[in-house]
């Protein structure tokens, strides 16, 4: 039998997002700001020479310049304001998570509710800063040594590392305002539609390939019918879980014993969702970003750093696969599902696992299936990332598709088009609500005379 809720989600219909006022309005909003963020990566920083970028990312265009412009929506290969996209706010964030998991001051300002939360988003910005800071001054130290830059300088140096440092706080605050007033996760929707954006241009020079005989049919039938495989795939292990079994006792309130009720704990497949395939792919790419602007791929140190680190090498491969499965532990273990305070909260809600006591025992079963959980999970993110990967480079497809692309893109359509339910499902019942007051006034109004009637 399916719920109350799920019958109204089943019914949902354009006639009912119609009269949600205010998730039309938070759509709206978040479609504005989207808007906003696609305009500024087509504002350049100043100071570069247009002809000698242009010249030099149609050289990187298939290998790094696609990896970089998957993040970045397109923006390091114009060089605009928001070339560093949100990647500094997201590997800032990623590294308060995991302190917070590991220093007692920290985990302590995360129990202490709202004022806990504010401070560790300040510290989170503070690292955002910090991080966009030295990667602005890095990118801009290598386009200088790339001879990308009109007059080089001091003055260009500032001018470079304010501007995109200035770029990266403000994709910041849009993500934040979408989140608090739009529709969906903010961060996540700016990735979303970097990559989004840069589909139609793949798409063509993938399809100008295929006409022009450097690829064949088949191999366009097969990278299609492999995209469509793949989305399937993360899409069926997104909403996968290992439903858990909660028993709770008895209670007896006042003079009235309730029976205890069953439920389950869900921990999904991947708990971690695409933070280790984010997180490996930023670490990876830095080598090879610094000698791809820098124009130092004939250092020796560096040519041997990117015959084995290079997109698409063996030990490239393997070093991301060991990264992806430590991550996808790690994060997991101490941010997203943390035994201990699982089972904590458990034992404070009298719940318990049938067979298990409450406490430590239930703490060591979790750990024993989450373990075994994440080893379905890890070897689903890595497959999905290297796949791709390994298929680019057999096939030598001109443009780059990368399995992590496909897990944001899928994990946020899902996460928006959830929310979205959330929403109109929340309007439905609001709607009951006024009906039932309406129908309860109107027999209460009918009443009244009656009453005064039996008076007399």
């Amino acid at each position: 039998m399916a719920s109350a809720a799920e019958q109204m989600a089943a019914n949902m219909s354009w006639g009912a997002f119609g009269k949600a006022t205010e998730l039309r309005q938070r759509i709206i909003f978040t479609l504005g700001l989207l808007i906003v963020y696609r305009f500024g990566t087509y504002i350049p920083v100043p100071g570069i020479d247009p002809v000698a970028l242009r010249e030099f990312v149609e050289q990187a265009q298939q290998g790094l310049g696609g990896i970089l412009n998957m993040f970045t929506g397109g923006a390091i290969g114009r060089m605009g304001v928001f070339a560093l996209g949100i990647m500094p706010y997201i590997s800032a964030s990623i590294i308060v998570q995991l302190m917070a998991a590991m220093v007692p001051q920290l985990e302590q300002l995360k129990k202490e509710g709202e004022q806990g939360r504010k401070k560790i988003n300040q510290y989170t910005r503070y690292g955002t800063v910090f991080l966009a800071t030295l990667q602005a001054f890095g990118l801009s130290a290598s386009l200088v040594a790339g001879d990308l830059v009109l007059t080089p300088g001091v003055f260009f140096t500032a001018s470079c590392v304010i501007t995109l440092v200035g770029g990266t706080m403000f994709l910041m605050w849009l993500g934040e305002q979408i989140t608090a007033r739009g529709i969906g996760n903010g961060i996540s929707l700016i990735i979303f539609v970097g990559i989004i954006a840069e589909v139609p241009q793949a798409l063509a020079q993938f399809f100008a390939s295929g006409r022009s005989g450097a690829i064949s049919p088949a191999v366009i039938v097969g990278v299609i019918a492999m995209v469509v495989a793949v989305i399937t795939f993360v899409v069926f292990m997104e909403r996968s879980l290992r439903k858990i079994h909660i028993q709770y006792p008895r209670r007896q309130v006042g003079m009235k014993v309730y029976d205890g009720g069953a439920s389950h704990l869900p921990l999904k497949v991947n708990p971690s969702g695409v933070i280790p395939a984010i997180f490996a792919s930023s670490l990876l790419l830095l080598p090879t970003t610094v000698s791809t602007f820098s124009g130092n791929q004939t250092n020796p140190v560096m040519s041997t750093v990117l015959a084995y680190f290079g997109p698409g090498q063996p030990l490239y491969l393997a070093f991301f696969t060991l990264m992806i499965v430590f991550f996808a532990y790690f994060y997991t273990l101490n941010v997203s599902f943390k035994t201990e305070d699982v089972a904590e909260n458990l034992k404070n809600q009298n719940g318990f696992v049938p067979g298990i006591r409450p406490g430590k025992r239930t703490q060591e079963y979790l750990d024993y299936v989450v373990n075994r959980v994440l080893v379905l999970g890890s070897a689903y993110l890595a497959a999905v990332c290297l796949f791709p990967e390994i298929l680019r480079g057999q096939l030598a497809i001109p443009f780059y598709f990368g399995g992590t692309s496909v897990l944001i893109v899928v994990s946020v359509t899902m996460d928006t088009i959830q929310q979205v339910q959330s929403h109109l499902l929340a309007h439905q019942y609001e709607g009951l609500i006024e009906k039932s007051q309406l129908r309860g006034k109107k027999r209460g109004g009918q009443k009244k005379p009656t009453k005064k009637l039996a008076r007399r």
